[in-house]
C-alpha cells in the first residue's frame, strides 16, 4: 500500500512543477496519467463510477471532483489536485492544494490552516481511539479559524478497494464512531470553505462547489496505524521538493519501512 501511496505522491510531485497561470487542467491530467502509467501503476479514478479523467483537478470554489478541462488556470488561482493509483493489488489516494502565482492572504490562510488540521487529525490516528477523535481535531481546529468545514464528503478506509470503512467525517464528536485497531489504513482528508459549510453538486454529477462560492481548500494522506502509532503511507516531499519548500511536519508519523 505504501508503494502505490507514494506512487501518487511522486505524481503530485511532478504535477507540482507544471502548475502555473496559462495552463489547462487538462494538460495537467494528461501528465498525471502519463506518469502514473509509466511508473507501473494504474490511474484508479479514470473510470470510477464512471469518471472521465485520470484525476480530479478542482480550482477556487471547487471542493473535490472538478473534471479537467481545457480553461488556462490564472494568477491567483488555487487548485486541489485529488490523484488515486491502483498497483499491485493496493490504492493509493491523496491530494494537496496548490497556489497558482500569489494569492490573496486569507486565502493563503485557508490553505495553511486546512494542512494543519490534516496533521492535528492524523495525530488522533491512534490505537485504541475513535473515528469521531480524528472528526472532532479537524473541525474544531477549523472552526475556531471561522471556516466551514464540508459535512457532505467525508474521508474513508483504504485498501484493496478505493472506498472502505470505516468513513472518516471531518466533523464529528470525541470517542464516537469505530475504534481504531493496528493495521487500519485511513485516507484523512480535510475539505473547508473560506465561507459557509454548504456545497452544491452539480448537473454534470461530479462538480462539487461551495454554495456561497468562496475558496475551498483539500488535502489528503494516507496514514496506517502501526504498533499504535499512526504512520504516513504518503508524502508531500516530493512536492515541497519541487516547489523549495522545507518543512518537518511529517517528521513524527516517519517510519522507515
Amino acid at each position: 500500500m505504501r508503494e502505490s501511496a507514494q506512487l501518487v505522491s511522486k505524481t503530485l510531485g511532478m504535477i507540482a512543477k507544471e502548475i502555473k497561470p496559462g495552463v489547462t487542467t487538462l494538460h495537467l491530467d494528461n501528465l498525471g496519467g502519463e506518469f502514473i502509467r509509466d511508473h507501473g501503476g494504474e490511474p484508479a479514478f479514470l473510470g470510477m463510477y464512471g469518471f472521465p479523467k485520470n484525476l480530479c483537478i478542482s480550482p477556487n470554489s471547487e471542493v473535490v471532483h472538478g473534471i479537467p478541462n481545457d480553461k488556462p488556470l490564472k494568477e491567483g488561482d488555487i487548485l486541489s489536485v485529488d490523484c488515486g493509483v491502483y498497483m499491485n493489488g493496493f490504492y493509493g489516494d491523496h491530494a494537496y492544494s496548490f497556489e497558482v502565482g500569489e494569492v490573496a492572504p486569507e486565502t493563503k490562510k485557508l490553505l495553511q490552516i486546512t494542512k494543519e488540521s490534516l496533521y492535528k487529525g492524523i495525530e488522533q490516528c491512534v490505537r485504541g481511539k475513535r473515528v469521531g477523535d480524528i472528526s472532532n481535531a479537524i473541525q474544531e481546529y477549523c472552526e475556531k479559524h471561522g471556516y466551514g468545514v464540508v459535512r457532505e464528503l467525508v474521508g474513508h478506509g483504504l485498501g484493496r478497494k478505493m472506498h472502505e470503512d470505516p468513513q472518516v467525517p471531518n466533523y464529528g464528536r470525541k470517542g464516537s464512531g469505530k475504534v481504531l485497531k493496528d493495521g487500519i489504513v485511513l485516507a484523512i482528508e480535510p475539505m473547508v470553505n473560506l465561507g459557509t459549510e454548504k456545497v452544491k453538486f452539480h448537473d454534470d454529477g461530479w462538480t462539487v462547489t461551495s454554495l456561497d462560492n468562496s475558496p475551498s481548500a483539500h488535502f489528503e494522506h494516507d496514514v496506517c496505524i502501526i504498533n499504535g502509532k499512526p504512520v504516513l503511507l504518503s508524502t508531500y516531499q516530493y512536492i515541497y521538493e519541487a516547489l523549495g519548500i522545507v518543512s518537518d511536519e511529517e517528521k513524527p508519523f516517519t517510519l522507515d519501512f
